[in-house]
């Protein structure tokens, strides 16, 4: 988890200046206090789901750079023509046994008098998908998240097989995100970018899976070249004591993203 943070803190200090800030949850992973801590020294607008918007206050950005929505609630970024609007998405909420669903989670469709993408969010496989499309679509591109996942975490995380099947609702160029990041399952890093690319064809989804940080025009989306093949995987030895077989456990917890 630091590591991944520091990385984010390194990213955040090469990216040019942003347009708007988009918090769907406040789970840690997609609402992490030392990256808004630093944004909050910029004059971005944030746009956050229902009750977000008092971490972003209490960790230091002003009140009145923050929007929050509630589902089918819309805000147009100033003076770019973009519309941001939350839509449903089925999940849960909470930073601490206290605070479970005490804010609001959400997907977003964000749209340019051009173009349109849609971002899951962290979810589950929901019909609201269809009615999404129907108000708020068609989409060019849709992210839907496909890790980690498990079997028994069906209602609130996608996973490859169900992100095809709300693809299958949605439409568009379909742009898989929130995998190899955080070890939160028990499955290798890149399963489930694997495990799409074993399905997807049987669907007919078009995927975009581009390496981090390259530059892709969707509509002239080309094969999707496995590039997370090629990157070193670090051996993790067991410690000097550790003798025989190492048995992994049977069940996973419930996740706390």
């Amino acid at each position: 988890m630091l590591q991944s943070i520091l990385r984010n803190l390194a990213l955040l200090r090469e990216m040019p200046p942003v347009d708007v800030v988009v918090v769907s949850h406040d789970h840690y992973d997609h609402l992490d206090y030392p990256t808004i801590r630093a944004l909050a020294k910029t004059r971005v607008p944030f746009v956050a789901s229902l009750g977000v918007g008092a971490h972003l206050e209490y960790w230091g950005v002003q009140a009145e750079r923050i929007t929050e929505l509630d589902w089918w609630e819309s805000y147009t970024v100033p003076n770019t023509g973009v519309v941001l609007t939350a839509a449903p998405s089925q999940h849960f909420s909470g930073r601490g046994l206290k605070s479970r669903n005490s804010t609001l989670w959400s997907s977003l469709a964000i749209r340019s008098p051009r173009h349109s993408v849609f971002f899951s969010g962290d979810t589950g496989l929901t019909t609201e998908y269809r009615s999404i499309r129907e108000q708020l679509g068609p989409f060019d591109v849709v992210m839907l998240e496909i890790g980690a996942f498990y079997p028994a975490w069906g209602d609130i995380h996608l996973g490859p097989d169900n992100a095809l099947k709300a693809h299958a609702m949605l439409g568009g160029v379909f742009m898989p995100v929130h995998w190899g990041t955080f070890a939160l399952a028990m499955h290798a890093w890149d399963q489930p970018a694997e495990r799409l690319l074993e399905l997807a064809p049987h669907t007919g989804a078009q995927l975009l899976m581009p390496l981090l940080g390259q530059p892709v025009e969707p509509a002239h989306a080309e094969i999707v070249k496995p590039w997370w093949r090629e990157v070193e995987n670090a051996v993790v030895k067991p410690a000097p004591e550790t003798e025989g077989e190492i048995t992994l456990p049977t069940s996973v917890p419930w996740p706390l993203d």
